[in-house]
């Protein structure tokens, strides 16, 4: 395989886990504690942005959230499977 081609594994510190979602959505609070876990497991930063005063976020997700991305590539929306999370960022 080029080495072009070849994905080179991230280190923990240098993923990202981003959360996107807004206040009063129950959906967004659990995916929350579960990001919030799996990151703090890992010792991977995550951040939470709000589409609420978002507008270009609330047009690309309102339909979605919560929306998990990790590197800033869509990982999963509405469910966070905590095991799936973990391999993704282990891999």
């Amino acid at each position: 395989m080029s080495p072009l081609l070849r994905r080179r594994k991230k280190e923990p510190g240098e993923r990202l886990v981003t959360l996107i979602g807004k206040p009063g959505c129950h959906l967004c609070e659990d995916a929350r504690a579960v990001v919030e876990a799996v990151c703090a497991e890992l010792g991977v930063d995550w951040e939470e942005k709000d589409i609420s005063v978002d507008a270009e976020l609330h047009r690309e997700y309102w339909e979605q959230i919560p929306v998990v991305l990790v590197d800033g590539e869509q990982h999963t929306f509405w469910k966070v499977d905590a095991d799936r999370l973990r391999r993704e960022l282990a891999g």
